[in-house]
């Protein structure tokens, strides 16, 4: 079956944006829109590169450079700017699939506009879903959207469930539809990022430039750090209850320092199966535009005669309070997953500029959860209000 998708890439120039476009470069994807922040640069030549139509950006000043700098093209390209600017990128009506590469909870709004829409949802974002999980998958449950997950674990999660409901419809699909009866535990795997083994000593003399040297993916600023302090899989847990519609004390973690096993499903009778394959992005990417095919694209294969011996170690909870407090939020639910996320985002900020240590990320965070009142059943006004309690109370504590 020949594909023909038409994308509006949300965070075209992250990185997963630019694996996204390299994906839609190799499979002759057209891409209708794009949204990006500050990097001028790589957007106009995406732009010249892909010709969307609708181009979009927070900042009225790099959306006014932009424009001159594309002056020339014919037909001209539409760039807008400001929080409505993007929310129409992620609503375009010629795109059927819309990517949403956006950090952070910036992605919640464009993720319900894009559900809102109608549209098939490749998220890669995790923080629409850990703080708003609740109410984005009822929207889509509502409008019989997919949402199919672009982080490797979710999407090696996604497609061991599939093998095990091939019946299931395409024309109407959420990945919450599946039947949970038969599940017994899902398994996330992590790297460790690249202070896997050390003690809390080792781990308070650790640099910004340590925590950014990641021993296997190549990925932003944030999500590198939220690796290095294993925040990263404790946002994939809220995020995988959410997505598969399973209580958290019925997903573990595993350390599996290779990154072959992109993640398991144990099924009630101890079968386990597993997604595996080489490192590398544009697979899960590729496969949340195509689904249900799998087609050909650009990455590499995987060696089974030749790859490394796959292993996996339990994580270390106690050096690596940030899982712990991922799978705490996750149980107790309401706004702590947005106060968790608020918090995280905040203190990781903070480590970036060089203002607090890496072990302050955990400690501040979990104090933030002390401090800031927990709802339950929230509104997203009400979600939106604890992420900015969250924020203001970890600026707050580092006056």
């Amino acid at each position: 079956m020949a594909f023909s998708r038409t994308l509006s890439v949300l965070g075209s120039t992250g990185s997963i944006g630019r694996q996204t476009l390299d994906v839609a470069r190799c499979a002759g994807y057209a891409v209708a829109g794009l949204a990006f922040g500050h990097n001028v640069d790589l957007a106009e030549e995406q732009i010249r590169a892909f010709h969307p139509r609708y181009v979009a950006t927070p900042d009225e000043a790099v959306a006014a450079e932009l424009r001159a700098r594309i002056a020339d093209l014919q037909p001209a390209v539409t760039v807008e700017s400001g929080e409505d600017a993007v929310l129409t990128a992620a609503a375009l009506p010629e795109a059927d699939t819309v990517v949403l590469a956006v950090v952070g909870i910036a992605a919640l709004k464009p993720t319900l506009a894009a559900v809102q829409a109608g549209k098939r949802i490749a998220l890669a974002n995790k923080e629409a879903l850990v703080c708003a999980g609740e109410l984005v998958m009822n929207l889509a449950r509502e409008k019989r959207v997919p949402i199919l997950p672009v982080d490797s674990e979710h999407s090696a999660i996604f497609q061991c469930l599939i093998s095990r409901n091939p019946e299931e419809p395409t024309d109407a699909f959420s990945v919450s539809a599946y039947s949970r009866r038969d599940i017994e535990r899902l398994i996330l795997t992590a790297s460790g990022g690249p202070f896997f083994g050390m003690d809390r000593e080792a781990l308070s003399r650790v640099t910004r430039a340590d925590a950014l040297r990641h021993p296997t993916w190549n990925m932003g600023a944030k999500i590198t750090i939220d690796s290095a302090s294993m925040m990263n899989k404790g946002l994939e847990v809220i995020e995988a209850m959410r997505l598969y519609d399973v209580p958290a004390d019925r997903i573990s973690v595993m350390v599996h320092r290779e990154s072959i096993v992109h993640s398991l499903v144990e099924f009630r009778d101890g079968s386990i199966l597993a997604q595996l394959g080489c490192p590398d992005m544009r697979v899960p990417i590729q496969y949340a535009i195509t689904w249900p095919e799998h087609t050909p694209g650009p990455a590499k294969r995987l060696d089974l005669l030749h790859c490394k011996p796959i292993t996996f170690q339990q994580p270390d909870l106690g050096n690596f309070r940030c899982l712990a407090l991922g799978f705490q939020c996750a149980k107790e639910g309401g706004t702590s997953t947005a106060i968790l996320n608020g918090a995280n985002e905040a203190a990781v900020a903070l480590f970036l500029e060089d203002r607090i240590s890496f072990l302050d990320i955990p400690k501040l965070i979990e104090e933030t959860l002390n401090r800031v009142e927990v709802r339950q059943h929230p509104s997203l006004e009400e979600i939106f209000a604890a992420d900015r309690s969250a924020r203001a109370a970890v600026l707050d504590m580092t006056r």
